[in-house]
């Protein structure tokens, strides 16, 4: 059984990190889980938040704004429309996030647009908390 599994973070800018990793992190749009090696498949989307992984017994962390995480028993990938190593996260960067979130929230009209907007409001609120920024 293996006890490892590929790992690969990207963004639109860069690819963030390519790891055989021992398990990850991951904020799911449903709620955070851990991907290890032998997962189910899985597909899914992300809320902003800290993919923390682990790799050779060390624990990394990243910042995500959203995107996609497919999961299969040998990979984990994640495709983020913004991604970071943690320490290169900023205040300015938290500010913008929830600026266009506020923005989201005022220009919906519809119930589930304003629930969808409402929560993008409240994943950032608590990004920026976790990151203390």
């Amino acid at each position: 059984m293996a006890t490892t599994m590929q790992f690969d973070l990207v963004s639109p800018e860069r690819k963030v990190v390519s790891v055989e990793a021992s398990m990850v992190q991951i904020p799911g749009a449903d709620g955070d889980f851990t991907a290890m090696p032998n997962h189910a498949p899985f597909l899914t989307t992300l809320r902003p938040g800290v993919v923390k992984v682990t790799a050779e017994g060390k624990v990394s962390e990243y910042v995500v704004t959203g995107g996609f995480a497919e999961i299969s028993p040998d990979s984990a990938s994640i495709l983020a429309e913004q991604a970071m190593p943690r320490d290169e996260a900023s205040a300015e960067m938290i500010a913008d996030l929830q600026k266009d979130a506020e923005a989201a929230l005022q220009e919906t009209t519809g119930d589930v647009e304003k629930s969808a907007a409402d929560l993008r409001l409240r994943d950032v609120a608590q990004l920026k908390a976790t990151l203390n920024l």
